[in-house]
Formats: C-alpha cells, sequence, structure tokens
C-alpha cells in the first residue's frame, strides 16, 4: 500500500529544513511513502527551499497565491500517487514516526484514522470545547478532529469540501459510511514561526462552520421534517391563541398583544413551510446531481 504524506506550508521556510531532515529519517525505514508539499502561496522563500532540497521521495505542489488548507490538501490529492493520504502539518509539533501508526490502522480495515493530540499545548482549552461539542453534534466516538489523520484516497473523492472544511473530514466520512479509528499522537511545542490560526475571528469562523456543517448533514436531509415541522407547530400555535384571545374578548377582556402574537405566529409558520418546499427543492435537485455522479 503506497502512502502520500501532504503537508501543506504556508511561509514555513524557518521550518522546512529541518522537517525534511525528520522525513529523510523516517523515509529510511519506509520506502514506499512520499511526501508531497503544497507552498499555499507563501511569500517567505518556502518554494525555494523546496526546489534546491533534492529528494527521491519528495514533491512539491505551489498556488500561486493563498487558498487555505482545504484547498491545500485537495491539490495535494491530485498529485498523489498513494492509496493512502496522511494530512501532516508543517510546522514540527507532530512526529513524523507517528504516521506508521496511523497508516498501520487504515490497513487494519478502516478508512480514517485520525490523532489524538497528547500533551500540554496553546489553545488546548478551546480545542477540547470545539472537540466536545463536534463529538455531541455529529455524535463522534473520537477524541479529536484536527490532528494529523491517515485517509483511503477514495474518501477525500467523495465528501464535500468547501474552504476551512478540513477541520470536519471526519464527520463528513462518517457520514458517508465510513469506518473511523483514533490513534494517540504526542504534540510538540512549536519551535519556530508564528502559528496560522492564532487570530480570535477563526474560533467564530469555527463556530460558524460547526454550524454549517451540521446543517448541510442533518437539516438538509429531511428539510421538509424539520422546517415543516416548526411551521406546523407555530400555525397551530398561533390558531390556539386565536381561539384563547376571542374568548377573552367574548367576556369582555380585550388583549392587544395577543393579537400581534397570533400575527407573529402565523407568519413565522408560513415562513418556515416555505423553507422546507425551499429546502425540498434544493435537495431533489442535489440528489439528481449525485445520481447522475454515480
Amino acid at each position: 500500500m503506497k502512502v502520500s504524506v501532504i503537508v501543506p506550508a504556508y511561509n514555513e521556510a524557518v521550518n522546512m529544513p529541518l522537517l525534511i531532515e525528520e522525513f529523510d529519517k523516517f523515509i529510511k525505514k519506509h520506502r514506499s511513502y512520499e511526501v508531497i508539499v503544497v507552498d499555499d502561496g507563501s511569500e517567505d522563500g518556502t518554494s525555494d527551499i523546496l526546489k534546491k532540497s533534492k529528494r527521491s521521495y519528495l514533491r512539491s505542489v505551489r498556488h500561486q497565491r493563498n487558498m487555505g488548507k482545504t484547498q491545500a490538501i485537495m491539490s495535494g490529492a491530485r498529485a498523489a500517487r498513494g492509496d493512502v493520504i496522511v494530512i501532516f502539518d508543517a510546522d514540527l509539533q507532530y512526529d513524523p514516526f507517528d504516521i506508521s501508526r496511523l497508516v498501520a490502522l487504515v490497513e487494519s480495515g478502516f478508512d480514517i484514522a485520525t490523532g489524538w493530540k497528547q500533551g500540554d499545548y496553546e489553545k488546548k482549552f478551546i480545542s477540547n470545547v470545539y472537540n466536545f461539542w463536534a463529538r455531541r453534534l455529529f455524535r463522534l466516538e473520537v477524541h479529536d478532529m484536527n490532528a494529523i489523520k491517515a485517509v483511503r484516497k477514495e474518501v477525500l473523492g467523495v465528501i464535500p469540501l468547501r474552504k476551512d472544511w478540513h477541520r470536519y473530514i471526519v464527520p463528513l466520512a462518517k457520514e458517508a459510511g465510513y469506518k473511523i479509528g483514533e490513534v494517540k499522537v504526542d504534540l510538540r511545542p512549536r519551535r519556530f514561526g508564528i502559528p496560522k490560526y492564532q487570530q480570535k475571528s477563526r474560533i467564530l469562523i469555527g463556530f460558524f462552520d460547526l454550524l454549517a456543517v451540521k446543517f448541510q448533514l442533518s437539516f438538509m436531509k429531511k428539510p421538509m421534517l424539520y422546517f415543516g415541522t416548526i411551521g406546523l407547530f407555530s400555525i397551530t400555535t398561533g390558531v390556539l391563541v386565536g381561539i384563547l384571545s376571542i374568548i377573552l374578548r367574548l367576556f369582555g377582556y380585550g388583549f392587544r398583544p395577543l393579537l400581534y402574537l397570533v400575527i407573529l405566529l402565523v407568519i413565522s409558520g408560513i415562513l418556515f413551510f416555505s423553507l422546507a418546499l425551499i429546502g425540498e427543492s434544493i435537495r431533489a435537485i442535489l440528489d439528481r446531481l449525485e445520481q447522475r455522479d454515480v
């Protein structure tokens, strides 16, 4: 089983020589592996270092501009020759020798082997909270979605990946019916360079992406069931409140806010039914496209 290790790299010139040295030691024991470094529009000379590093196992792909980690992974996957894709960061925080344990899990019958980060590291609390909610929302049995991972190449060709959705390869693959395993991996402190995900805005982006993926995997599967149920409940409640307001009026207790509540509930119910019908139309189009691809 040939393995392709994809290394997305953005402005990692200071780390690249040491990373290549570590892979030199690793490849001596794993001759069937190749390493593909995807230079994601770096501006610090990362591509120059890759050009000078003549290794038989090493290839590089370059983006003319920074396109994000998800696109870097997809570009590397298109260039990969292996049956198994390993997604490995360029910041020296992971040990290349953990790769073989992930690949062994795939060889044993799993479709994805994801790492479970061990040790103390920055943003550990945020990572734990994020993974906690991911496990609850997607009913995952693994502890960590965003460490290094080994994936059968076919999986990346099936699951839908949009910008920044590399974080959701695991739940997307689970939804597609693939088998997922987990291996503990050590996370070392970053030695050089600046972390790419320090911005506080990325917490908000990650939260909205989490909701977007959940929406795609649940609500968009049966939009009439979800939105139609909410719409029916809203209209039914509006009718009942309307009847109550009429009875109160007959007994001489006029209460205008109840009228406004009736209008709000009925209109909201109609809007949710409209969303349900639109969602069903979109779902039908997606189903036809998926059947055509098959």
